[in-house]
């Protein structure tokens, strides 16, 4: 027995492995005319596959650059239209670069501290008093998910001075915190389910 995974690698996994080794197949026959019948019978196999391609204009055109492009273009028939080599669309890209940015604390992340960062620079007055309140309870809301035992209005309050250079307080004797979302604990041991009653 023969595994996948000892065979050529497919070029089109959207087509399956069939159709690859019908295209070598035809690669392989002797005639011409045998090659263009065969090719002729794959492509009408290939279109009622993918027929969300029909619904392009050239979807015709891209089917026979696929059988091309599966065949490794050795295909010797007369193709209907130009062929496009995909030989570069077929190149996965390469992976982006992830943007590493400067975080003091990872529990309130870049965002949070962007946030206190244009807070220390705005003036005082209602606007002001409007973000702090929602950073403030975004600080709080980021230490209990990283850390429960670590949630302390104390802390938010004295963060908030520090990041900001002493601009801004916030004032714990007047300010309320938001409720604290929570999520239920899960038990490692019973993967978060309850266990039934007997």
């Amino acid at each position: 027995m023969k595994y996948n995974t000892q065979r050529d690698k497919l070029k089109m996994p959207e087509y399956g492995r069939g159709i690859q080794d019908m295209i070598a197949c035809a690669v392989a026959l002797p005639e011409k005319q045998e090659r263009q019948r065969c090719a002729e019978t794959i492509f009408r196999i290939m279109a009622s596959m993918q027929p969300q391609l029909r619904e392009q204009p050239d979807y015709k055109h891209r089917i026979w650059d696929h059988i091309a492009y599966i065949s490794d273009y050795q295909l010797d028939i007369d193709y209907p239209f130009e062929i496009n080599h995909l030989g570069d669309e077929a190149q996965k890209p390469e992976p982006l670069k992830y943007p590493m940015k400067d975080i003091r604390q990872r529990q309130y992340g870049y965002l949070l501290e962007e946030s206190l960062r244009q807070l220390a620079e705005m003036p005082e007055g209602a606007e002001r008093d409007t973000m702090l309140a929602l950073t403030a309870n975004q600080m709080k809301q980021s230490l209990f998910i990283w850390n429960r035992d670590a949630m302390d209005d104390m802390k938010v309050a004295s963060d908030i001075s520090r990041y900001t250079n002493g601009n801004v307080s916030l004032d714990l004797a007047t300010f309320r915190f938001a409720p604290v979302q929570t999520l239920p604990r899960q038990d490692s041991s019973t993967g978060g389910k309850k266990k039934k009653r007997k």
